[in-house]
């Protein structure tokens, strides 16, 4: 009985979320601009959810309220002026050549929306390959060739997964750095160059990583999902070094969701394919439902290898609409998280002793990472850059999702993983069938062909030739003795 109620309360306290505007408030210059976010409306009274900006570079974001028949503006720039961070001077140098991998399934709209904002970047020499995975339609296909083909590369990946799709996007790239996002982004015009400069300045640099933002806040579960801190990593930039470990990481490298999200990650080429890409039984798609990108950062960073993130590479994001979403979103990242956890003890067993020692840790952190999560205070706007305001309870039934998914997580990896195992078998062996067809088929042409009038004409000619060739070994056998 008290279970129900208390459902009912959280449905409740679900359905009471308003929309939140999305705009962008850029503090250059002796006067403030303020822009909607990406294809938003003109920002108006309510509550405002602001990117601010300061010499073009992120720099904070804040929850405002503006009064009917103010300026909007002019609230949002004095909040913004006395909470927000100063200015990042200096550029991010020049970005070593780059491919963008895009993995998408039947979700055209989506993604033109976003190859849009990915042939508007400043980037100076890089390219874009789309991956369509396990199609169902041509549709994709056909967009990429009818709007894109002179600039974008269409590869089909037969194999159901984000991380093969991803794979299958290794193989086609051609550039220094590989970059990867989502179909349902809005890149930033400077987010490709924010995101790979720093390869160039450092050498020993294999993973880059991003700041993730909301695109919109329209519904309760988009407003729920950001309130607890969405995708976003802040606002300080950041290098995880495996030779020098950070202090305030007990569990590194494990917990890698610190480290970013694959909607807005880059690695360089050659060290990703050292450590054999993302392992296919991971990632949406697959039994596993996620942990692909995880698996990645980790691999990366146990080969010796530093992995950096930056605030100043933003793109926008599309969360998902509704709370059937978020169940799925909720359930999806715990299964995600220990699935890439015992891909990456299966792939790589070195790191057991390290994983290990860890655990008691560990199971700490997944406890608080899943707990019931209640309301900052008295609900208040959060702080600005902190962007886990957590304005809205976490409601119980996501908490219990996420534990059941942390839960079925290895078992999904390994189902996963005997899937592929099933489907690379049946592929053989499709192979091996055709090659025989195609022997056989060879054969009978050929013993068609010796049947028909000029077929016997030629098997007497090459009968003749082959006596001709033997009366002349044996008198050459003669003529020696």
């Amino acid at each position: 009985m008290a279970r129900s109620v208390r459902a009912r309360e959280e449905i409740r306290r679900f359905l009471d979320i308003g929309a939140v505007q999305v705009a962008e408030l850029d503090l250059d210059g002796d006067e403030a601009v303020l822009r909607p976010g990406p294809g938003g409306p003109p920002v108006t009274h309510g509550e405002v959810f602001v990117l601010v900006r300061r010499g073009g570079r992120p720099v904070g974001t804040l929850l405002g309220r503006v009064p009917e028949g103010a300026d909007p503006k002019a609230v949002l720039a004095r909040r913004a002026q006395a909470e927000c961070g100063p200015a990042v001077f200096g550029g991010p140098g020049e970005p070593p050549s780059t491919t963008v991998v895009v993995a998408t399934r039947e979700r055209a709209g989506q993604l033109a929306r976003a190859l849009d904002s990915l042939l508007a970047q400043d980037h100076p020499r890089f390219g874009i390959v789309v991956v369509d995975n396990a199609p169902v339609t041509s549709e994709t296909r056909e967009l990429v060739e009818r709007k894109y083909a002179e600039r974008v590369r269409y590869v089909c990946e037969p194999v159901p997964g984000l991380a093969a799709a991803h794979n299958a996007g290794l193989d086609a790239v051609d550039g220094e750095v590989v970059a990867f996002t989502d179909d349902d982004v809005v890149a930033d015009p400077r987010w490709l160059t924010e995101l790979t400069a720093p390869f160039a300045a450092d050498p020993g640099l294999g993973c880059a990583t991003g700041l993730i933002l909301p695109a919109r806040l329209t519904t309760p579960a988009q407003v729920l999902l950001e309130s607890h801190g969405g995708f976003a990593k802040g606002f300080t930039p950041r290098t995880y070094d495996p030779a020098h470990p950070p202090g305030d990481e007990p569990l590194f490298p494990f917990t890698a969701g610190r480290f970013g999200s694959g909607a807005n990650m880059a690695f360089r080429t050659a060290v990703l394919r050292s450590v054999g890409g993302f392992d296919p039984a991971t990632g949406a798609g697959t039994a596993a439902r996620g942990g692909d990108d995880l698996y990645g950062f980790v691999r990366v960073l146990a080969q010796g290898h530093r992995l950096h993130y930056t605030p100043y590479a933003l793109v926008w994001h599309h969360h998902r609409e509704t709370w059937r979403d978020l169940e799925t979103q909720a359930y999806g990242y715990g299964a995600g998280l220990t699935a890439y956890l015992t891909a990456v003890l299966v792939n790589r067993p070195a790191l057991l002793p390290a994983f290990l020692a860890r655990l008691p840790r560990g199971l700490a952190h997944a406890r608080t990472l899943t707990a019931v999560r209640a309301t900052d205070g008295a609900g208040g706007p959060g702080t600005p850059g902190d962007h886990d305001a957590r304005t809205h309870p976490w409601p119980r039934r996501l908490s219990r999702l996420q534990r059941r998914g942390m839960v079925y997580g290895p078992v999904g990896y390994l189902r996963a993983r005997y899937a592929l195992r099933a489907a690379v078998r049946e592929k053989t062996a499709q192979r091996e069938e055709t090659a025989q067809g195609e022997q056989t088929a060879r054969r009978e042409e050929t013993a068609q062909q010796a049947k028909t009038p000029q077929g016997e004409q030629t098997a007497q000619q090459e009968k003749s030739a082959q006596g001709e060739k033997a009366a002349q070994r044996g008198a050459t056998g003669r003529g020696a003795r």
